[in-house]
């Protein structure tokens, strides 16, 4: 039962470790932070911006998270169900991560 939970936390870690990588990837490249909005622009900026979301969405729900509570005073539980929302969206992710990764070693 406690490895499965390591495992679980491992993974989730996982996740958010390749949303933060990702999010911060885009900020150096764009000098702006990620946000959720989808660019009008044309289909090639357009399905940029969805894989950003669903990659990097943990990274941007944290962000947004801390600095909602930091500058604009949001209640604690705001914060504590943001956590909850990206913790799980980052296990989701992760395990998507940790196949690629299985893949490119060769392990099946």
């Amino acid at each position: 039962m406690l490895f499965k939970l390591l495992l679980v936390g491992y993974i989730a870690c996982a996740g958010f470790v390749a949303a933060g990588v990702l999010g911060s990837l885009y900020q150096l490249i764009m000098r702006e932070p990620p946000k959720f909005n989808f660019s009008s622009e044309g289909l090639i900026a357009f399905l940029v911006a969805i894989f950003l979301c669903v990659f990097a969405g943990p990274f941007i729900i944290m962000r947004n998270a801390i600095r909602g509570r930091l500058i604009e005073k949001r209640p604690l539980g705001w914060l504590v169900a943001s956590s909850t929302i990206a913790g799980m969206w980052s296990m989701c992710s992760g395990i998507l991560v940790m196949n690629v990764a299985m893949v490119l070693v060769g392990y099946s």
